[in-house]
């Protein structure tokens, strides 16, 4: 059957229902530019999606040399052919008429335009002269989470064996780095344990802090035609807001903000005190049981509700879903990630399924996610804060390898402290130390903490900043230097998801201009420094994609992340493939730790984990004392109070989130038509006693206000928890869509501009849903409603109160699903 649907309106499209332990029926999506048929397409060009982690794979449609549609692959095993809003539209900003196309130069404080050789010219003269004088530790890189893994593995391999800094991370370390801290403090090692598949086998679904309708639509698809089908799993949801799986949830926590500890430590009370332990399992192959079970006796199921302001049977309740079922999978996103004692609280979910022996098995996993298309590449890489292939920065085995790969001395390598972080980078250029930024793909002017702090940093005249990216952001129009870059369906590359798949983007179409692939600007910064290996040849040997995937696996060659067995030739033209693939895995590893954690003896581990309060790290001599035979580690963590909470003055808690139709800070979605104008500005929500007491409406022009900064909005009332007002995150304080146009500073559009620069102790991920906030009226309602989307967590309380949003035509798209055999249509 084919249908048309307006995929704005409903982005999750229809169902095909299946019963558990069956393979997920085939839907292939499609949508065309006006006027373009299948049969007038030139070519179709695989690729898959970079506007979210999930890693959706599609054909790109080309005629007459542009980009006109895509379609889903069906023969996927990550999406079977279905595509998410984001997939089916944002293509569309590719040819945006605003396109960077030329380099830009800092003249008499404007940017003008320039050639390639001025404008690599000034930066590696720069560079040069910092190395000279200051030394490596003065020049910073701070990249993306949507590059390919041929360009951070170079870039990688430029910032630790070229420059010789310590100073290399990316903005995944907003979005992920609780995920990879999470899997190192419990298993040694990064690298998600679970599969997709495993929807297709659980029981019982567990999501904590995790809007998976949202920030994974087509997972979420996966969800709700197992929901349709005979023996539908139970979902449990932990989440402040009304979203979607909520709705779904056989049980719903809606705990404080700041409180995600004490919650899961009620939990794994409730699973100890009614001995819901598989012993067995754990005695093989777990360490720290004993601590975790006194740590959480008193955590009581009333001590934590008092605490977390919910039910304590509804703590009771979710416990026992989780005790009882059969086949757990869990998944772990930013609700987490970027809330208080956020690597703490991972950890205990990671926890419940060493105690439950829900591991390796179809049905029984976890995935710690991300939130960007290529975080994990930036965590295999090394581009985050990590030594490439998951290696050790305290191994000296492990440093003197990656220098044999590279061909340099091991003491090249900086290895003398932990690779800085994001936020560090940022405070030792506020300090004057760092005094060249290269800022590739990301747009931290409106993604970072406390945003005048920001733009403070980036606009001081001693920092040399560099910014390569497709449109003139918020933080290009700070830099010294802008090199347009060539993106998604302009260049080759390949990019892993949430779940280790591996999939090929190829070219579909030249990029405009002088815009150039990310890898290249790379490659022509290390022929330009003349970066050298120990035996004076040329530091990096490869040239185009091709060669750098080579190179990359002979780096992964033997590490967690082993890549040895594909090719991009093995990628193109069927399923994507899940790492680690190799000679005796040739068609990639479903699921991790099918007979026990892997990567935990002390020589192997990429890890030896660290303090989870003070963020210390734990020596290699503590780790062989606490974990001799390398198994998994049962690590408890105490609950502490948030670092700011409410009072008088502020008495609600910020949070600070995403919607469907939204990526990151806009750069690519502001400017689709179909998304923008379903999620046009910004808004804020508020329950409906919060806004009574306010004497607040639906569609009121609000200010949200912190000790930092203030937005204004207008409100959506919802049935989010009490005590809370939300923001989404993805508006600047520039129009998008409406060209650059800049907004006043004090009550603007950015949430940034309110959130606390404070970090999780273990991940350094900054904390942007803890906050203390209050909101004030500014403007009665002229009848206008909040701009907020009503097809997900943002729909109001009354329905009535807001039209229904829609995309109309322009917005629908095809969904074939007769195909048993999912061949493409």
């Amino acid at each position: 059957m084919k249908d048309s649907t307006d995929r704005i309106a409903d982005p999750w499209g229809g169902r095909t229902p299946y019963p558990p332990g069956a393979a997920w029926p085939a839907r292939t999506d499609t949508h065309l530019a006006a006027g373009v048929t299948p049969a007038a397409v030139d070519r179709w060009v695989q690729s898959a999606s970079l506007l979210h982690s999930n890693g959706d794979a599609m054909d790109i449609a080309v005629k007459d040399g542009r980009i006109v549609g895509v379609r889903g692959r069906a023969d996927d095993r990550v999406n079977r052919g279905r595509l998410g809003p984001k997939d089916l539209f944002g293509w569309q900003a590719n040819a945006s008429p605003d396109r960077l196309t030329r380099p830009l130069v800092r003249e008499g404080g404007r940017l003008v335009e320039s050639g390639w050789d001025t404008a690599m010219g000034r930066i590696v003269a720069r560079s040069k002269e910092l190395l000279r004088e200051r030394g490596p530790g003065s020049i910073g890189f701070y990249t993306t989470g949507q590059l390919f893994l041929e360009e951070y593995y170079t870039l990688a391999v430029i910032a630790r064996a070229g420059i010789g800094t310590n100073h290399l991370d990316g903005n995944t370390r907003l979005c992920t780095a609780t995920a990879g801290e999470a899997l190192k403090e419990t298993f040694g090692c990064d690298g998600q344990p679970g599969s997709y598949a495993d929807i297709d086998h659980a029981d019982t679904i567990a999501l904590f802090g995790h809007n998976m309708a949202e920030t994974q639509p087509v997972l979420w698809m996966r969800v709700l035609d197992r929901l349709a089908g005979p023996d539908a799993p139970r979902l449990l949801c932990v989440d402040p807001r009304p979203t979607r799986v909520a709705r779904h949830a056989a049980v719903h926590l809606a705990p404080r903000a700041g409180t995600n500890v004490a919650l899961l430590n009620a939990l794994l009370h409730e699973l100890i005190r009614t001995d819901r332990v598989d012993h067995a399992y754990v005695e093989a192959h777990c360490v720290g049981f004993d601590e975790l079970a006194a740590r959480v006796a008193d955590c009581t199921a009333e001590w934590a509700a008092a605490i977390c302001d919910v039910p304590a049977r509804t703590i009771t309740e979710a416990a026992e879903l989780l005790g009882s079922a059969e086949r757990l999978l869990s998944t772990v996103l930013q609700g987490f990630y970027q809330s208080h004692q956020a690597t703490a609280a991972a950890v205990q979910v990671n926890n419940l399924h060493l105690l439950r022996g829900m591991l390796g098995r179809p049905g029984c996993g976890l995935l710690q996610m991300n939130g960007q298309p290529t975080a994990q590449n930036t965590r295999e890489c090394g581009a985050n804060g990590d030594l490439p292939g998951f290696r050790n920065w305290e191994n000296e085995q492990h440093v003197a390898d990656l220098a044999r790969i590279w061909n340099v001395a091991p003491e090249k390598i900086p290895h003398y402290a932990p690779p800085t972080p994001a936020m560090q980078m940022f405070r030792f250029a506020e300090q004057g130390s760092i005094r060249m930024l290269w800022i590739s793909g990301t747009n931290p002017a409106v993604s970072l903490p406390e945003l005048h702090r920001i733009r403070d940093i980036l606009g001081q005249d001693r920092l040399f900043t560099v910014v390569q990216d497709l449109f003139l952001t918020e933080t290009a129009q700070l830099a010294d230097v802008v090199l347009p870059a060539a993106t998604w369906g302009e260049k080759t590359g390949t990019f892993t998801n949430a779940d280790r798949t591996v999939h090929l983007s190829d070219k579909a179409v030249e990029p405009p201009g002088e815009a150039r692939p990310d890898l290249d600007i790379f490659l022509d910064y290390a022929r330009r420094m003349d970066f050298r290996d120990k035996d004076d040849g040329p530091l990096i040997t490869w040239h185009d994609p091709q060669s750098a995937f080579q190179a990359w696996q002979k780096c992964s060659a033997g590490r967690p992340c082993d890549y040895t067995g594909l090719s991009y030739d093995g990628l193109r033209g069927g399923s994507g493939i899940q790492w680690p693939c190799t000679e005796q895995a040739p068609d990639g590893t479903e699921r991790l730790y099918t007979d026990g954690p892997a990567w935990a003896h002390a020589e192997a581990c990429e890890s030896f984990g660290k303090d989870l309060v003070t963020g210390a790290p734990v020596t290699e001599v503590e780790y062989r004392a606490l974990n001799p035979d390398g198994k998994a580690v049962i690590k408890a963590a105490e609950y502490l109070p948030p670092h700011e909470d409410t009072s008088e003055e502020y008495p609600l808690q910020l949070n600070t989130g995403r919607t469907i139709y939204h990526f990151h800070t806009r750069t690519k979605t502001g400017r689709v038509p179909q998304l923008d104008s379903a999620a046009p500005d910004v808004w804020a929500e508020m329950s409906a006693a919060e806004a009574a007491a306010r004497d607040l409406r639906e569609g009121d022009l609000v200010e949200v206000s912190t000790p930092r900064g203030a937005v204004a909005a207008r409100l959506r009332i919802t049935a989010i928890r009490d005590g809370m007002v939300f923001l989404p995150f993805h508006y600047g304080y520039w129009d998008t869509a409406e060209g650059h146009r800049p907004a006043p500073d004090t009550a603007g559009r950015a949430a940034n501009e309110t959130t606390v620069t404070d970090w999780d102790p273990a991940s350094k991920q900054p904390l942007y849903k803890t906050a203390a906030a209050r909101v004030a009226l500014l403007r009665r309602t002229d009848g206008t409603p909040g701009p907020a989307p009503t097809t997900t967590a943002s729909a109001p309380l009354d329905p009535g109160s807001a039209p229904a949003t829609t995309g109309g035509p322009a917005a629908h798209a095809t969904q074939h699903t007769d195909d048993e055999e999912g061949t493409r249509p």
